[in-house]
């Protein structure tokens, strides 16, 4: 009597896939370390290098993961643009010595790291208005009645006020993100973290309050962290090439 052989193609091609896929998740999650290793010395030195550490990882991350996987998501790729301004846009900040020109184009370069963040969301859900109406109105409550007095430059002024906008919306977009908890929430967090050390920078560049400066960088660095954590859980349901 003859019994039918089982194939075990597809049982091997699921094994090498379940392997391919936890040899990506622990790679991925060694970069992140690092890039934990690099917020430390970015927030003890003053070495631009590691002040564009996590950012720069992120990048490496994500656009490893992006092209070792089966289909290509082009959403990744606002956040690699996001972060990629946003280590630009830091150098301006970084250089700028009470230049506010430098500043604005400080500014504008974080306005298309923005997008990049806002797009990404969209692209994952749709925005939430009534938590980013409540959030805009506050926000714009906070910007006509305690910075706008201080403003003497207008185009610094204009520039602020657009940021605040984009700042506001990408927030808004990222809590109606669908799919993955964990990677929802933690890419929620990671905004939410930039809109706050975007909010102490205010304090200090335009009310000379200087209580909260420590918090700036650390809270910056832990968001692009958050952010390349959020991605690194959406591809874990990604099939990866061989």
């Amino acid at each position: 009597m003859v019994f039918p052989i089982k194939p075990r193609s597809i049982n091997d091609q699921h094994i090498k896939l379940k392997n391919n896929m936890q040899h990506k998740k622990n790679w991925a999650y060694g970069l992140l370390v690092v890039s934990i290793i690099l917020a430390i010395l970015g927030v003890t030195t003053a070495n631009f290098i590691f002040k564009s550490g996590t950012a720069g990882m992120g990048i490496i991350i994500l656009a490893a993961l992006n092209f070792g996987a089966s289909r290509r998501s082009k959403d990744v790729w606002m956040i690699i643009g996001a972060f990629l301004f946003s280590i630009i846009g830091d150098w301006f900040l970084s250089n700028m010595n009470g230049d506010s020109l430098m500043f604005v184009k400080g500014i504008a370069l974080f306005f298309l790291a923005h997008v990049g963040y806002l797009l990404y969301a969209l692209m994952n859900g749709k925005i939430k208005w009534k938590f980013t109406i409540i959030l805009l109105a506050a926000y714009l409550v906070f910007f006509f009645w305690v910075l706008y007095p201080t403003f003497t430059d207008m185009a610094l002024m204009v520039a602020s006020l657009i940021y605040l906008l984009i700042s506001c919306f990408s927030l808004g977009a990222s809590m109606g993100m669908k799919g993955n908890p964990s990677a929802k929430w933690s890419y929620v967090f990671g905004i939410i973290l930039i809109l706050f050390s975007d909010t102490i920078i205010a304090f200090k560049e335009f009310l000379d309050f200087h209580m909260f400066d420590f918090l700036i960088t650390p809270t910056y660095y832990l968001a692009h962290i958050c952010i390349t954590f959020s991605l690194i859980k959406k591809f874990e349901i990604t099939p990866t090439t061989n």
